[in-house]
This record gives C-alpha cells, sequence and structure tokens, in this order.
C-alpha cells in the first residue's frame, strides 16, 4: 500500500512541475498576443486572459470521466498531444533562425484591436486548458486502481491527482507564472522539454488507448506493468534532465555585429 501512494505522490510531483511549465507558456502566448495593445490594454487583456484560463481550466475537469472512459477520446487525446508535442520539438529543432512557436500569433495578433485580441487569448487558454486536462488523465490514467472507489465513472485515487493536478496549474497560472517566465528566459530549453514531455505523456495515452478491452492491441494489463511504468518515468526524468542542464542559448556578439 505504501508503493501504492508513492507512485501517487511522484505521479502527481510529476504532473503539478509539468502544469508549471504549461502554464508558464499559457503566460508567454497571452504577453506575445496582447503586446501590440497599449500598456493599459494590454494589462485588462492579460487579466481577462487569466480569468479565461481558470475558468476553461475548471471546466475541463468536469470531462475527466468522459475522457477517461471512452477509447476514442482517448485516441484523438493521445494523437493531439503528440502533435503538439512533436510539432514544437520539430520547429524548434529545424526551424528558421529566431522562429519561435508564438511568431504567427504575434503577427496575426498586430493592428487588431482590443476585443479581437481578447478573443484570441480565449482561443489559446482554451487550447491550453485542453493540453492541461489531457495530459493530467494521461498520466493518471497509467497510476494502478486505488483503495478510494470510483468517483465519477474514475477511480477515486486518480480523480484526486487530476484535480490536484488541475488546481496546481490554476495556482501557478494566477501566482508564480512570472517566476516561470523568468526561468524559461533563462533555460529556453525547458520550453523544449516541457513539449518533449507533452509528447511523450501522449504516447503513454496512445498505450492506454492501444490496451482498451474494445481494441485489444496490447494486453489490458500493460499499461499497469511494472516494466512499463518503469520505463515510463525513467525516459520522462532523463526528458527533464536533459531540459534542465541544456546549454542556454544566447545571441554571439558577433552576429549583432
Amino acid at each position: 500500500m505504501e508503493s501504492l501512494w508513492l507512485e501517487y505522490a511522484w505521479a502527481l510531483l510529476i504532473l503539478i512541475g509539468l502544469e508549471g511549465l504549461l502554464s508558464a507558456d499559457n503566460a508567454l502566448v497571452l504577453a506575445v498576443i496582447a503586446k501590440h495593445l497599449p500598456d493599459e490594454q494590454k494589462k485588462r487583456a492579460i487579466n481577462y486572459g487569466i480569468i479565461l484560463a481558470i475558468v476553461f481550466r475548471f471546466a475541463a475537469l468536469f470531462a475527466i470521466s468522459f475522457i477517461a472512459n471512452v477509447w476514442q477520446v482517448q485516441a484523438i487525446g493521445a494523437a493531439y498531444l503528440l502533435y503538439l508535442g512533436l510539432k514544437h520539438i520539430i520547429q524548434a529543432r529545424f526551424g528558421k533562425k529566431n522562429e519561435n512557436i508564438h511568431a504567427d500569433l504575434k503577427q496575426e495578433a498586430a493592428g487588431k484591436g482590443f476585443y479581437p485580441t481578447v478573443g484570441k487569448i480565449a482561443l489559446a487558454d482554451l487550447a491550453f486548458a485542453i493540453d492541461s486536462i489531457l495530459a493530467a488523465v494521461a498520466l493518471a490514467l497509467g497510476l494502478p486502481d486505488s483503495p478510494l472507489g470510483d468517483f465519477g465513472g474514475m477511480d477515486g485515487g486518480q480523480f484526486i491527482v487530476v484535480v490536484l493536478g488541475g488546481i496546481a496549474g490554476l495556482v501557478l497560472i494566477k501566482y508564480a507564472a512570472t517566476w516561470f517566465v523568468k526561468l524559461l528566459g533563462e533555460r529556453p530549453a525547458l520550453e523544449t522539454t516541457a513539449y518533449a514531455i507533452v509528447a511523450w505523456v501522449g504516447v503513454k495515452l496512445a498505450v492506454i488507448t492501444l490496451a482498451h478491452e474494445d481494441i485489444g492491441v496490447l494486453d489490458t494489463h500493460f499499461p499497469h506493468s511494472t516494466g512499463w511504468t518503469v520505463a515510463f518515468y525513467v525516459v520522462l526524468v532523463a526528458i527533464a534532465l536533459l531540459g534542465w542542464f541544456a546549454p542556454s542559448k544566447k545571441p554571439s556578439k558577433a552576429n549583432n555585429a
């Protein structure tokens, strides 16, 4: 029983870290979209963005049991997380110089008024809310069943992990976004690391989908097996460590001359 709760605590810790990085990236997107506005409107737009982010993430929590029980939704979620993560990694690795994933958002926002900008912020917030809940569900579904029974069609322990992860994301985007933005500025590789983790979590959700009793490609017990659980967390920690210790890329003076 002790090992069970240790695995739950470890998964929650990882989820909180992932939620923190996604929250920081959410804050970065808000800042980029609203950058063209006058200072007063910019501040209002970002505040609206934070409020909308909280609303959408709370709304996403109500979809937990649906996502957790319908394999078609899991399959779409896995494909989406893989697409999101791999798209960013490919752009970061092979994109043009100084290109980043928010460049198109910045270009689209330029010259737009306050309310169209708030609309774009709302769409970005909705996308991040979906990312957040899918990542949380993918991690939670890989955990063994707890003795807490079912809640809303989902194991009680897994449900608590998702809810606590979601709450952590809300707290971080509200109070700690500035710190994470600064951290991403000091360690830009962490942004790519976050999306690599998102892609790896997508793999986990794909494994869960393939092991669903209606699919049967993998054994139904495989997602909860010791071998797969250890392999998943070893790769996850390796990705995080590589991102943390990756050298920061600073513009050279020679290139600016």
